[in-house]
């Protein structure tokens, strides 16, 4: 299916929207003050050691502690002998076991971000992940992508890897992008990633703890190296640093890519010019529409997210019972699937199909989940259809919640609900301002904004005001006002 990349820039803001079939299938935000730890690698220093909980607590030098199973420990130690000579092949050949100690200094990836009162998840078994490969330095494993399913292309890319020591000396994961890429590519890629891992390594044994030893790319190139394949028809963004940026990138890893690559250059924004932003807006909102009429519910709660499918509007004259329920079953499965992937929703999820009575209907229903969900790059298990008739499953928790990124909790109701925050009110605000001053005659704008808001535009984004002030030529006045809700924005 056509998928195309938009990628919008702002001051305090990038976003990233992924379409497939000119539909919003995958979005992404950051804000430099939120910017993703997942990935990092730190020399860190163990805190605490929790025998009963199986677990200990490691400085990494973030707000809070991470927090490393003792079973997740490889045998890495900093100033101790060098076990690499150990066979991992050999299973005669074992290396003794890791003891933690509190001081103790070890290196450390996050593989999940802090989320409520608990700190980062951490691992040591680390990994950097390439454009084709995902190179694990403490690990003695070679495995290929699971979405690479033909026989012949495994075997093609077995025989390549078989005279690199790859097993022996280090481990790596062949990434579903490397599907047809010669050796020269993938050896390429193998080489980046150990060159990498040394400049780690050096920094790592120099360094005291806790240190940042290695940052992960921000979302920009995340998305460029994860999601900008062949099967892209275009990458569109509208920075020209960005597009710079990642022109260089894709020179140096993509180079027959580039020519996908554009840059926006239009005064209507990028996700206006798409029809994106109103497909955004309603990421936020608990109900979801269906074409055929029905809608689907998302609450979360603080152990499970629950989705109810109600049919709503929903009327066939010649449907019965049993084949109305089936047909609103099927599109909402999908439906379901995309909005778990737009919202990044995980944990446990319980979805509340419409009840059917065939066994036939409920097996195609599960069948039509599952194949909605094997787009997901995050991890999905459907447990099945329980007594009560509710579709049981997981999603892997990796990143924060999107809605977490924008929204704050309420100062007007005390936590019973959220507002946009104010890093993502000053994003909104200056997208508002450059839609409606193109239509607007006067030479002088007055925005009436909460004083919050209008503090935050004032003080720390005045350059951006002055940019669309010499852009338009038209003179902008902020004014605070005390009685307007923080989501409020008056332009005239």
């Amino acid at each position: 299916m056509p998928r195309e990349i938009l990628i919008n820039v702002a001051e305090k803001e990038k976003r990233v929207a992924i379409l497939e079939n000119n539909k919003l299938a995958d979005f992404f935000i950051e804000h430099p003050e939120d910017r993703t730890i997942v990935g990092n690698i730190y020399k860190g220093k163990i805190q605490d050691v929790v025998p009963s909980v199986g677990a200990a607590f490691v400085e990494i030098g973030e707000e809070k502690n991470g927090f490393l199973y003792i079973n997740d420990v490889t045998d890495f130690r900093f100033d101790e002998e060098d076990l690499s000579e150990l066979n991992p092949i050999d299973n005669k050949k074992k290396a003794p076991p890791l003891e933690l100690k509190k001081n103790q200094e070890v290196l450390v990836q996050v593989t999940k971000e802090p989320f409520a009162s608990k700190g980062a998840r951490l691992t040591t078994h680390v990994s950097i992940a390439g454009r084709y490969l995902v190179l694990m330095p403490f690990d003695r494993h070679f495995g290929i992508s699971r979405k690479i399913d033909e026989p012949e292309e495994r075997k093609r890319i077995i025989e390549i890897f078989r005279s690199l020591h790859v097993g022996h000396e280090y481990g790596v994961i062949v990434r579903t992008a490397a599907w047809g890429k010669d050796k020269k590519a993938l050896v390429r890629d193998l080489h980046f990633l150990l060159n990498l891992w040394d400049k780690v390594k050096k920094i790592s044994h120099k360094a005291r703890s806790p240190y940042l030893a290695y940052e992960d790319y921000d979302l920009v190139l995340r998305t460029v190296r994860d999601y900008f394949t062949e099967d892209v028809e275009r990458l569109v963004v509208d920075s020209k640093i960005e597009y710079k940026r990642i022109y260089k990138f894709v020179s140096a890893f993509l180079r027959p890519l580039a020519k996908k690559l554009f840059l926006h250059r239009d005064k209507i924004s990028l996700f206006d010019k798409k029809g994106v932003e109103k497909e955004v807006e309603h990421i936020y909102r608990s109900r979801v529409f269906l074409k055929c009429g029905a809608h689907i519910v998302i609450e979360q709660t603080e152990g499970l997210i629950v989705v109810d499918v109600n049919s709503g509007s929903f009327a066939h004259k010649k449907s019965q019972q049993e084949e109305a329920a089936s047909l609103i079953n099927s599109e909402a499965a999908v439906e379901v699937a995309r909005q778990l992937r737009l919202r990044d929703l995980s944990g446990i999820i319980v979805i509340d199909f419409i009840d059917m009575q065939h066994e036939y209907n409920r097996k195609k229903l599960l069948r039509t989940l599952k194949m909605a969900l094997s787009e997901d790059k995050a991890k999905t298990d459907v447990v099945g259809i329980s007594r009560l008739g509710l579709v049981e499953m997981t999603r892997e928790r990796v990143h924060r919640l999107i809605e977490s990124i924008s929204y704050k909790e309420c100062s007007y109701c005390h936590g019973r609900g959220k507002v946009k925050s104010e890093v993502s009110m000053v994003g909104y605000v200056l997208r508002s301002l450059r839609s409606s001053m193109t239509n607007l005659k006067s030479r002088v704008v007055t925005v009436a904004l909460h004083p919050d808001v209008a503090k935050k535009v004032s003080s720390e984004n005045r350059n951006s005001i002055r940019q669309l002030e010499r852009e338009f030529r038209k003179r902008i006045n902020i004014i605070p006002q005390e009685n307007l809700h923080i989501e409020d924005i008056k332009i005239s």
